[in-house]
C-alpha cells in the first residue's frame, strides 16, 4: 500500500508564492515519474509539473518560468514552487507517483487560491 501525503496548499494573494510537498510511503517500487496535476472546476485535470527518476521535467506552456518541480529520492518526496501566482491558478493540485504520469498513486488533493 502506497500512501501521498500533500502539505503547502492555501489561499495567498497573486503575485505570492506557495510550495507545495508530497511525501510518499509504503511499498514504493517501480516509481519513474513524480508530478503535480491539477484540476480547477468544469476543467479537466491537468498535468502542471512533471519530474522523471532521471531529473528530467517537464512543465505546462502556463506555468513555466513561474513553477519549479523538484525530488528527493532518498526521501521520497516531490515540491512544486510557485511563484509569480495567478488567479488562474486556482485548483485542487493532486501529487501523482508512478510508472508514468497519471498511473497509480495519487494524493487527496491541496487546495490553491489565489485571489485578484
Amino acid at each position: 500500500q502506497v500512501q501521498l501525503v500533500e502539505s503547502g496548499g492555501g489561499l495567498v494573494q497573486a503575485g505570492g508564492s506557495l510550495r507545495l510537498s508530497c511525501k510518499a510511503s509504503g511499498r514504493i517500487f517501480n516509481i519513474k515519474t513524480m508530478g503535480w496535476f491539477r484540476q480547477a472546476p468544469g476543467k479537466q485535470r491537468e498535468l502542471v509539473a512533471g519530474i522523471t527518476s532521471g531529473g528530467s521535467t517537464h512543465y505546462a506552456d502556463s506555468v513555466k518560468g513561474r513553477f519549479t518541480i523538484s525530488r528527493d529520492n532518498a526521501k521520497n518526496t516531490v515540491n512544486l514552487q510557485m511563484n509569480s501566482l495567478k488567479p488562474e491558478d486556482t485548483a485542487v493540485y493532486y501529487c501523482n507517483i508512478g510508472r508514468n504520469y497519471g498511473l497509480d498513486y495519487w494524493g487527496q488533493g491541496t487546495q490553491v487560491t489565489v485571489s485578484s
